[in-house]
C-alpha cells in the first residue's frame, strides 16, 4: 500500500481565486436573512413612495413622462443605494466577528472576496429597485414609455456599484454596527444635498453648485436621463470620480487591514 503526502509549501489556488456560485449563494442568504437588510431592501424605499402619493402636480409632464415617473426613478435609485452600501458595508462586521480573517485563512484571493460583495450589492440594489418600480405600477400614477422605465431601472442597478464600494470602504473605515450608523443618514444627507429628494430647478444657485460635487448627484441624473431626454457631462465626471475614489479607498484600506494578519 502507498501513501502520498502533501507538500505543505506548495498552496494549490482553486481557479478564478476561490470566485465560485457556492460562496456567492451563501452571502445572498446571509443578507436575505437580515431583517434590517429586508426592510430596507422591500419596504423602506417602496414606503418613501407611496408617501409622497399625495402630493400635487404628479401629473404634470417632465421630459418624456410626468412628475411620478420622476419621483418613483429617483426613490429607486435611492433604495439601491442605501441597500448597496448596507451590502457593502457587511464587511464591517466581519472584521468585528473575526470572519474576515478566517476567510484569510483560506484560498480566496481579496479580488474574488470584492467581486462577491460588488455582485451581492447588484442583486440586492436590483431588489430595491424592482419593488419601487412594482410600487409605481400598483399605484398607476407613474407614466412613461415602457423602454425608458426598463432604461432608468437597468441604470439605477449599474450605479449601485458607487455606492456598494462606498459601503466597502466605510466598512474598512470604521468597526462593526458604526458602518451603517454613518451611511445611513450619510445617504439622506447626500440624496438631499445631491438633487434626489428635492429637484433643484435654480441652476444659478449655490445649493446647485453645491449638489454638482456630492456622490448622489451623478448617478441620479444618469438614471433620470432616459426619462427627462438630458445628460449633462458633468454628471458622467461626478459618478465616475466618486466610483474611482471610493473603489481606491477600499482597495487601501483592504490593504491596510491585510497586512495586520
Amino acid at each position: 500500500m502507498t501513501t502520498s503526502t502533501l507538500d505543505p509549501a506548495v498552496r494549490r489556488v482553486p481557479p478564478f481565486g476561490g470566485f465560485n456560485r457556492t460562496v456567492l449563494g451563501i452571502e445572498l442568504k446571509r443578507m436575505l436573512r437580515n431583517r434590517r437588510t429586508i426592510f430596507f431592501t422591500l419596504v423602506f424605499p417602496a414606503g418613501l413612495f407611496f408617501a409622497f402619493g399625495g402630493s400635487a402636480g404628479w401629473d404634470d409632464s417632465v421630459g418624456y413622462g410626468n412628475v411620478a415617473a420622476y419621483i418613483m426613478v429617483s426613490m429607486a435609485l435611492y433604495g439601491a443605494a442605501l441597500t448597496a452600501a448596507s451590502a457593502g458595508a457587511m464587511v464591517a462586521m466581519e472584521r468585528a466577528m473575526g470572519w474576515s480573517r478566517q476567510l484569510r485563512l483560506t484560498p480566496l484571493s481579496p479580488l474574488a472576496y470584492i467581486m462577491v460583495k460588488a455582485i451581492v450589492a447588484l442583486v440586492m440594489g436590483a431588489l430595491a429597485v424592482a419593488v419601487v418600480n412594482a410600487a409605481g405600477l400598483v399605484q398607476g400614477k407613474a407614466d412613461m414609455p415602457g423602454a425608458r422605465w426598463v432604461a432608468c431601472a437597468a441604470l439605477a442597478v449599474v450605479c449601485t456599484l458607487v455606492f456598494a464600494a462606498l459601503g466597502v470602504f466605510v466598512g474598512y473605515l470604521v468597526p462593526g454596527e458604526n458602518a451603517m450608523q454613518l451611511l445611513g443618514p450619510g445617504l439622506a444627507l447626500m440624496s438631499f444635498l445631491g438633487n434626489v429628494f428635492i429637484p433643484i430647478d435654480d441652476h444659478t444657485s449655490l445649493i446647485w453648485h453645491i449638489a454638482q460635487w456630492t456622490p448622489m448627484f451623478g448617478v441620479a441624473e444618469i438614471t433620470r436621463a432616459p426619462l427627462t431626454g438630458e445628460l449633462p457631462w458633468y454628471a458622467v465626471v461626478n459618478a465616475v470620480g466618486w466610483l474611482a475614489v471610493f473603489v481606491l479607498g477600499a482597495a487601501w484600506r483592504m490593504s491596510k487591514d491585510t497586512a495586520r494578519v
